[in-house]
């Protein structure tokens, strides 16, 4: 069976292999190590939460460490209705979520090949991560009016995987798109997690101007 190498990416990484070959499409060792660490940075702070939840269920009165000052007030945030949208602590589905990221990447650093079918529920499952996580901010800034660190810490893995998992698969023709989109994720995938938390971080700074300037 014939094999095309697919050329290109960003300098210095191993080019993603093609979708024809040995039954499955493989990635660089750098997204590979990408998911690995934003997996772990996202298990890491779920962990953190959901044992400070544990605390405050148990002692009203705890304060997180992470409750700094009024803004950046972690316990404000776990006592919200939001903490628990689907009945359940938020951060117990990020041990989950965020642990089988952690899984997919340590499979492709052992040089596992995954079917389009696959790389599609990835970046389907991080999209709807995504929108939960902008519905989380929205509801962070103007409804709970407080930040959580770890929270945060979540936000930008989640972000930062949605577009290497997203432009991974528009490259690799798991996701058809026209050559110039293309050619433009081979050069500056990291522009579009850039932007994205750059908006966000502008929304946390403008939301609390005068709490930061004062």
């Amino acid at each position: 069976m014939a094999t095309v190498n697919v050329r290109g990416g960003v300098p210095g990484q191993r080019q993603e292999e093609s979708r024809e070959s040995a039954g499955g499409i493989g990635a660089s060792r750098a997204l590979a190590w990408l998911l690995v660490v934003t997996g772990a940075a996202g298990v890491l702070a779920a962990w953190v939460i959901t044992i400070d939840k544990f605390k405050l269920l148990e002692d009203p009165n705890f304060q997180p460490g992470c409750s700094l000052n009024p803004v950046v007030s972690c316990g404000n945030i776990m006592k919200s209705e939001q903490a628990a949208v689907f009945g359940f602590p938020n951060p117990l589905l990020g041990l989950v979520t965020f642990g089988a990221v952690l899984a997919v990447g340590a499979g492709l650093l052992a040089g596992a090949r995954y079917r389009g079918w696959f790389w599609l529920g990835l970046n389907a499952g991080m999209g709807f991560g995504v929108g939960f996580c902008t519905w989380l901010m929205y509801q962070s800034l103007y409804e709970i009016n407080a930040l959580c660190l770890w929270c945060c810490l979540t936000w930008t893995a989640t972000l930062v995987m949605f577009w290497y998992v997203t432009a991974h698969n528009v490259r690799t023709g798991v996701v058809p798109a026209p050559a110039a989109l293309k050619g433009f994720l081979e050069e500056f995938t990291f522009a579009l997690p850039v932007l994205h938390i750059g908006i966000i971080g502008m929304l946390i700074l403008t939301r609390w101007w005068d709490f930061w300037t004062s």
